[in-house]
């Protein structure tokens, strides 16, 4: 079975502790919230810093492994019990739990899944997906796929629907013109090489003085030795986040259209270049907000949101903005 090479790093719960007795896999959204929504601390994995973060409209294209059968049972990054047959994912740096549309380049399928794990963190993958998920997109046969994955808030049904294991409906296929452009950007990226049996992984070493985040594991009921990544408390994720893309309140000042949001300034100029809108800095000028506006009502901000979903960015959302 193909799988994600040796880079699935579990979680475990706080301060060591085991799972409650009888744990196996989830049997119901009862044992799974997606409550509190948190940030994690930056932590180390294999030399390199990964730094969690809250972007609210991300958008990426890149490659996707996914997870199988082999490590049910292991225990996911936020202290859940991976299920290989739920549509679950493993991201780098995304808030815990997260849920993102995942759509196969090759195909345009596009499907819900919900982020409870970090990762990957081998030959530059951009998220590793559940056996379950993996199947319900159509790549279960490959070893790495061409993906764009869009962070995404669901309605509260659909939420519930993947905390209980099951597959929600599956989106409507991507446009072929938009698909052109996500393929385009694609092609600039280096393909990693397909993973390799889990039964390949490294085998552990002792964690650095200063290592962030990097707590050792005991091996247990057969399962590998390596760094776990513990989410740990973290930050709360904002309530505009959490809420749903339609929220407008909590922020003085006019509306906005936001269409996307990157890390990297000049990413975001480039877009707001093309698209015609304007870079916004957040108060600690670390993240570069591509915005329509500012509009004095949300009725003209309506107008903005249809020029940006005219142009292919259906995440955009209307906000308040920042003063």
């Amino acid at each position: 079975m193909t799988g994600c090479s040796g880079s699935r790093d579990f979680g475990q719960f706080p301060e060591g502790t085991p799972p409650p007795g009888g744990a196996s896999k989830p049997s119901g959204s009862a044992a799974i919230s997606d409550y509190p929504q948190k940030i994690g601390s930056p932590y180390e994995v294999g030399g390199k810093t990964y730094t969690p973060e809250d972007v609210a409209s991300y958008d990426e294209v890149g490659y996707a492994s996914w997870y199988g059968e082999e490590l049910a049972g292991n225990l996911t990054a936020n202290g859940e019990i991976y299920n290989p047959q739920g549509i679950s994912a493993a991201h780098k740096t995304l808030p815990l739990p997260s849920y993102v549309e995942v759509t196969a380049l090759e195909t345009g399928r596009t499907i819900l899944v919900r982020v409870n794990d970090r990762g990957p963190f081998a030959n530059d993958r951009l998220i590793d997906l559940s056996l379950g998920a993996a199947r319900q997109l159509g790549i279960d046969r490959d070893g790495v796929s061409g993906v764009r994955v869009r962070k995404v808030n669901p309605n509260e049904q659909e939420r519930a629907v993947l905390r209980m294991g099951s597959p929600a409906a599956e989106r409507i296929a991507t446009p072929d013109s938009l698909l052109a452009i996500l393929r385009k950007n694609l092609a600039k990226l280096p393909r990693p090489q397909a993973p390799v049996s889990q039964a390949a992984a490294p085998a552990y070493s002792p964690p650095a003085v200063g290592a962030v985040n990097r707590p050792v594991a005991k091996k247990a009921n057969g399962t590998r030795d390596g760094r776990f990544i513990v989410e740990g408390p973290g930050r709360p994720v904002s309530a505009e986040s959490s809420v749903g893309n339609n929220y407008v309140g909590g922020l003085p000042g006019s509306y906005v259209v936001q269409v996307a949001a990157f890390s990297d300034k000049s990413r975001a100029d480039t877009l707001a270049g093309k698209i015609g809108a304007k870079v916004m800095a957040d108060r600690t000028r670390t993240i570069w907000r591509v915005r329509y506006g500012p509009f004095a009502s949300e009725q003209e901000a309506q107008a903005g949101l249809a020029q940006a979903q005219q142009r292919g960015y259906s995440g955009s959302r209307i906000l308040r903005a920042d003063q």
